[in-house]
């Protein structure tokens, strides 16, 4: 693209960050549908800003609903999905503001070309680890039992791979840990990395 100048303001994020008196990360969460992320990431959202965090919580429905909504499910539109939230997410991180990103975000390439746009210091992984087994019990938008009969194509888990981290900064295990565990784990060590 040509012709194209972006403006170069005169208030940097670094100061953002001091008047607002927190680092801007990105904590992104990956995993299958129904393994908890969404759940995790709103209880996590609401702790820190009962501390006084300021945050921002970007959810796969809701930005499928707007932003993303003329994107089809096949890997393609996954794809442009992510690519799109990893830029929102840069300008909210700009912005100086904490960003929860919750997303199966199911190939690993994805998720790395976020960590470039944002940044890698910027962006923490977290692996929301449920088997699939457990997901489809929990089943709580019914779309498991869908993509077992094809009304729903390409579900991940299902007819289309999801692939797990090989190294997230954390891993939570929904199937072992109570939401209250999983969420003070998250806030244990997110707080350590939004601190100033």
């Amino acid at each position: 693209m040509t012709n194209l100048y972006p403006i170069q303001t005169k208030v940097s994020k670094e100061q953002r960050e001091q008047l607002m008196q927190q680092r801007a990360r990105l904590i992104w969460f990956t995993g299958l549908s129904g393994s908890g992320k969404s759940t995790l990431a709103v209880q996590l959202e609401a702790q820190l800003f009962a501390r006084g965090f300021k945050t921002y919580l970007l959810d796969g429905d809701n930005i499928r609903t707007g932003l993303n909504k003329d994107l089809s499910f096949t890997d393609e539109g996954r794809v442009e999905n992510i690519r799109r939230i990893g830029e929102v997410s840069k300008l909210l991180l700009d912005a100086g503001v904490i960003v929860l990103s919750a997303f199966i975000s199911p190939f690993k390439t994805d998720r790395e070309q976020v960590k470039t746009i944002v940044g890698a210091s910027n962006y923490m992984e977290v692996f929301v680890d449920t088997p699939l087994e457990i997901c489809e019990q929990r089943d709580v938008k019914g779309l498991y039992k869908k993509a077992r009969a094809g009304e729903v194509k390409n579900f991940t888990g299902i007819d289309s791979p999801y692939e797990s981290p090989e190294s997230a900064d954390l891993v939570i295990k929904t199937e072992t840990l109570t939401v209250e565990q999983s969420v003070e784990r998250l806030l244990n060590f997110v707080l350590t990395k939004i601190s100033i």
